[in-house]
């Protein structure tokens, strides 16, 4: 996959929309969390109360209010996201026929599928057809075709949070084998109510802190922050000139499973997922030693965190590991934060030391990201999640963010 280069990046996110937005969280520290509606009575009585939103207006000037109206939140974050990366590549005159969109998302458009199935319960016949069409987790994608004018390929990945690597994999094979020119990937998700006190429900979530504080691989997590966003990824062959000017290469995307593992939880056996990793790396023809910081989706969750940090130490065994960065710190727990933070890796951004992380757990092994510039020219990407999948991105940054640029 040596021939697929990034050319241009997106985010909308709780830090808000565009790129000096999440840079300025980067470098900072984590949004401030907001408080969620609780009134549906979902929630526990003494269960979390925040989470991490996109700001209200944060989307005015990507997407005009009347196509706004049609879409669910998911699409008009990924509409948005889309935009702000083909900006970036310089790509505003597009030839639809060239552009593949392939989506990534968790739980898809949640709020209208839970509208939705509120009508057909009260009376089937008043079903909206606009929720309908919206409410299923391909959705996005087709809004961004529709938006863009992409009459590529389109497709979604739903692997939780392994599936905005899976979908970079999908979008570079179809770049690769000449399928579209270029390729637009898109991972979102968005915070409703209902879904918040779901993955509270299953004990996923930070509680007890009064701040609800996410604290990956600290001695003292106790879940994550659930937040919403969008990251998107215009990824294009080397060979052509607009790829002279580049974030860097994608040098290899495979991926892992632990057939063991329980259908809703964490895979139990770190051995195995190690023994993917180091497989991949070989069949690539890429070192271990070569890798110069781990991105990683560790989240504060108690048994997410320990399985990714024994698949690391496994993995790197006796050798001193580099340094790991974890995203969903900074921007929460979503399907593109990890796509997220290694674009701002990828460009050189600076991070603050890891927000929340106070004690290192001795069972773990690891610490992540003290703070400052990493002079990181490749990085391993990897995400894991329940049900025993795992995904993996090797990345080759170029040396001055984008090449050729001013």
């Amino acid at each position: 996959m040596s021939e697929i280069a990034l050319i241009g990046w997106g985010a909308v996110s709780a830090a808000g929309a565009g790129l000096d937005a999440q840079r300025r969280a980067w470098e900072h520290g984590a949004p401030a969390t907001t408080a969620i509606d609780r009134s549906g009575g979902y929630h526990r009585a003494n269960g979390a109360r925040r989470g991490l939103k996109i700001p209200a207006g944060a989307l005015d000037g990507l997407l005009s209010p009347r196509a706004a109206r049609r879409m669910s939140p998911p699409s008009r974050f990924a509409v948005a996201a889309a935009r702000l990366a083909l900006e970036q590549a310089s790509l505003d005159d597009l030839d639809g026929e060239s552009l593949a969109v392939v989506s990534a998302t968790a739980y898809g458009p949640s709020s209208f599928t839970e509208a939705l199935l509120r009508q057909i319960v009260v009376d089937p016949t008043s079903a909206s057809p606009m929720y309908f069409t919206e409410a299923v987790a391909n959705a996005p994608a087709a809004q961004v075709a529709l938006a863009h004018g992409a009459l590529g390929p389109n497709l979604t990945v739903t692997q939780r949070d392994s599936g905005a690597l899976s979908a970079l994999g999908a979008a570079a094979r179809i770049v690769r084998l000449g399928r579209a020119e270029r390729a637009l990937v898109v991972a979102v998700d968005e915070l409703d109510p209902l879904l918040h006190a779901v993955l509270d429900r299953f004990g996923g979530s930070a509680a007890g802190d009064e701040d609800e504080v996410a604290r990956p691989y600290d001695a003292e997590r106790s879940g994550f922050v659930t937040g919403e966003g969008a990251t998107a990824w215009v990824l294009e062959r080397t060979d052509r000139p607009t790829a002279a000017r580049r974030l860097g290469v994608l040098r290899a995307q495979f991926a892992g499973f632990d057939p063991d593992a329980p259908a809703s939880g964490w895979s139990r056996d770190p051995e195995r997922l190690a023994a993917c990793l180091l497989r991949g790396l070989k069949r690539e023809g890429i070192a271990l030693d070569s890798i110069d910081a781990v991105v990683g989706g560790a989240s504060g969750s108690r048994t997410g965190d320990r399985l990714e940090a024994g698949v690391l130490r496994r993995a790197w065994a006796d050798r001193p590991l580099p340094t790991v960065v974890t995203p969903k710190a900074w921007f929460g727990e979503w399907s593109g934060a990890v796509l997220l933070g290694a674009a701002l890796l990828a460009e050189g951004s600076t991070a603050c030391a890891t927000p929340g992380f106070q004690t290192p757990d001795p069972t773990l092994g690891l610490r992540p990201h003290i703070g400052g510039p990493l002079a990181a020219r490749r990085l391993l990407v990897v995400s894991f999640a329940p049900g025993g999948a795992a995904a993996f991105l090797v990345f080759d940054r170029s040396s001055d963010g984008i090449e050729g640029s001013a």
